[in-house]
């Protein structure tokens, strides 16, 4: 018998009695979850002690204590439930089950739960009308060093040697004002391009969205993508950025255009004052497609922008409040998807219900909501199971969110503090001195002064001429490095000496000489020493300019 067949009364005792969440059940019903195993196939065929219902529940409940066993977690499933007729599985056996559902169940449960969740007047979630979305990258999910693990995800290596543990990417898309997953993808050891995962997920957006950006998505093809989707975009460029100046705007903005897309440019200096006595500056360039600077004037925008930190709470909540900085427990790739997955759905599970609670207070912003209150009150409902299902009567906030709004956080402080490597093994070491106070500092005054650039045109992009075979481009490095070395074709030139004469980094041109070597365009005499090929070394294909 599937357990779909099971009537509702019935499917709270004897062997289903253990599949719940306590009070995270009523946004997560058995009939959704009946109704997933379905289309995934993976229902049990025959009744037994374990059904899959029960299993997808005891996963979720897994993701709620990242450091128990399962017997111990089994044992918090079932311990409201004294009286009952519950089974009593052993480890190997609910080992058994989350490898019979596999991690299909659990993806299409979070696809279902994923989704912007606040209303349209809930405080701080939209401007101007445009809800605030933003797309991240976490590549530090920690996961156990197996073979298997290894296989699928490679090894880490920084300056000082490999990373002890193996890690998953996780590329999401939040809703910045209540921090609620809307869409999320997971990259395997070739699968670490933050804007390559994030294509994956541009299906998601809406036209009354406006997506927050941060340097490492600066590229002309993603915000073309983007725009295309009917999604407006506000991003930050990095500093090598020159774009044209086409026309200036009252409001210190500028017209441009990235490869044929109207974009508009903000240009500013943002400087802070502590508490401390100190003063901090940094300097932004911000893109947005919003060319309307009244309805969006610049300084509102360069506040905005700030917004896009919340996704950085979101992975705060999910790694280190839910997870708890564990290593996640499987020693392969289905166990890995499936836990990710599942701990997704819980983190979702969570905020629905802390979104649930916010929205029955009016004007009240979701920020001031504790995730940590919530996932706390979580567990204890999850152990006592009081009421797994609501009655028609009951609040509909739940204990769940009574303790939400009995722990409102403060209004949030405007302050600022260094970003601290607490690892002493840190990739980041050579990390130049941050200006800003190692201890959190109230900041007492924003100073915004937006400068706009004089007009430029956007250079006139010449194309090559096609070049016969047999000789390179004539506006390559390797060209000037060729022409050079032909003048004594029979020397041995030094890599520091060409560097020179050709005014680069010798950095740079060592390291492009050995790849041209490598290619068989230069003989290597000795070490940072090169000369011509041979005269008959077979001739290379000049007229590719990505070897150049």
């Amino acid at each position: 018998m599937s357990d779909s067949a099971m009537p509702v009364s019935a499917s709270r005792s004897g062997v289903f009695a253990a599949g719940h969440l306590g009070e995270l059940t009523w946004y997560l019903p058995f009939e959704l979850v009946d109704d997933v195993l379905e289309r995934t196939r993976t229902v049990q065929r025959r009744l037994r002690d374990l059904p899959s219902r029960v299993g997808v529940y005891f996963v979720l409940a897994l993701g709620l204590y990242p450091g128990l066993g399962y017997r111990r977690v089994w044992d918090k499933l079932t311990a409201g439930l004294r009286g009952r007729a519950v089974p009593c599985p052993s480890e190997k056996g609910l080992r058994d089950l989350r490898r019979r559902l596999g991690p299909a169940p659990f993806k299409m449960l979070f696809e279902v739960l994923a989704g912007p969740l606040a209303r349209p007047h809930t405080p701080g979630v939209r401007f101007a009308g445009l809800r605030t979305v933003a797309f991240d990258g976490c590549n530090s999910w920690k996961v156990p060093d197996t073979d298997a693990n290894r296989c699928w995800l490679g090894r880490i290596r920084y300056r000082m040697g490999c990373a002890g543990y193996p890690t998953v990417a996780l590329m999401t898309l939040v809703e910045t004002g209540t921090r609620a997953l809307i869409g999320a993808t997971l990259g395997s050891a070739g699968d670490r391009d933050e804007p390559g995962l994030a294509r994956r997920l541009l299906g998601l957006l809406r036209p009354d969205m406006l997506v927050l950006l941060d340097r490492a998505f600066d590229a002309d093809t993603l915000f073309a993508e983007i725009t295309a989707t009917g999604a407006k975009l506000l991003g930050r460029c990095k500093s090598t950025r020159n774009p044209a100046v086409l026309e200036h705007l009252p409001d210190g903005s500028y017209l441009s255009e990235l490869k044929g897309l109207p974009v508009r440019m903000i240009d500013a200096e943002v400087v802070l004052r502590g508490s401390h006595g100190r003063r901090v500056a940094g300097q932004y360039r911000l893109v947005t497609t919003l060319l309307d600077h009244r309805r969006y004037p610049a300084r509102a925008l360069i506040r905005l922008y700030h917004e896009r930190w919340e996704i950085e709470i979101a992975y705060l909540a999910l790694r280190h409040t839910l997870l708890n900085g564990h290593v996640l427990r499987s020693g392969d790739r289905v166990g890995l998807e499936q836990e990710l997955w599942a701990l997704l759905v819980v983190y979702q599970l969570l905020r629905i219900a802390m979104v649930a609670a916010v929205e029955t207070s009016p004007g009240l912003d979701p920020d001031r909501a504790s995730f940590t209150s919530a996932l706390q009150a979580a567990r204890d409902q999850l152990i006592a199971a009081p009421a797994i299902a609501p009655d028609d009567g009951r609040d509909r906030s739940g204990a769940i969110g009574s303790t939400v709004l009995a722990t409102l956080l403060p209004d949030r402080r405007a302050r600022h503090s260094a970003r601290i490597v607490k690892s002493y093994h840190s990739r980041y070491d050579g990390r130049g001195h941050d200006p800003r106070p190692q201890k959190s500092a109230t900041i007492t005054a924003i100073d915004v002064t937006i400068s706009t650039p004089l007009l430029r045109q956007p250079k006139p992009v010449k194309p090559r001429p096609a070049m016969p075979p047999g000789q390179p481009w004539a506006d390559t490095r390797r060209h000037h490095v060729v022409a050079v070395m032909a003048r004594d074709p029979q020397r041995a030139w030094r890599g520091h000496e060409l560097a020179e004469l050709l005014q680069v980094k010798p950095r740079n041109l060592l390291t492009q000489l050995a790849e041209w070597t490598r290619l068989g365009l230069f003989t290597r005499v000795q070490k940072g020493t090169y000369q011509l090929a041979a005269p008959d070394t077979p001739a290379p294909n000049w007229t590719n300019p990505a070897e150049a």
